[in-house]
């Protein structure tokens, strides 16, 4: 699970096993370990909500998945899903999830998790 931050703005893209976990367990998380503290990001699915929405707690963002999205996710052709949450008055904060597809340049990092590219297909 990979994710990406700009204003207010948080994208998560996830690998196969990624979803395949979340259909699974119902939850994900990962952490990035800084020199005294722990940066987490992770995914809980819920029966009760609707559309994404997030919280943040103890260094952790968690955004919330209903389970009706994630449900044969990883068998079908739709690429994620996406909300805007409102935080304040000023502005929504914007959400979203999506599969992480390989890259069409060159790079280093291992893909083979990844989804195919649809504009290789």
């Amino acid at each position: 699970m990979k994710i990406r931050i700009q204003r207010n703005s948080v994208r998560f893209r996830l690998s196969k096993t990624d979803i395949a976990q979340l259909s699974k367990t119902g939850f994900l998380k990962e952490e990035t370990i800084f020199m005294n503290a722990r940066f987490g990001y992770a995914i809980s699915r819920s029966t009760t909500d609707n559309e994404l929405s997030a919280t943040f707690e103890d260094g952790t963002i968690v955004l919330i998945m209903p389970e009706h999205l994630i449900n044969g996710w990883a068998e079908n052709d739709v690429v994620g899903f996406k909300a805007n949450m409102q935080v304040n008055d000023a502005e929504p904060l914007h959400l979203l999830v999506e599969k992480d597809f390989k890259c069409l340049d060159n790079v280093a990092e291992d893909q083979s998790d990844n989804y195919e590219n649809p504009k290789t297909c």
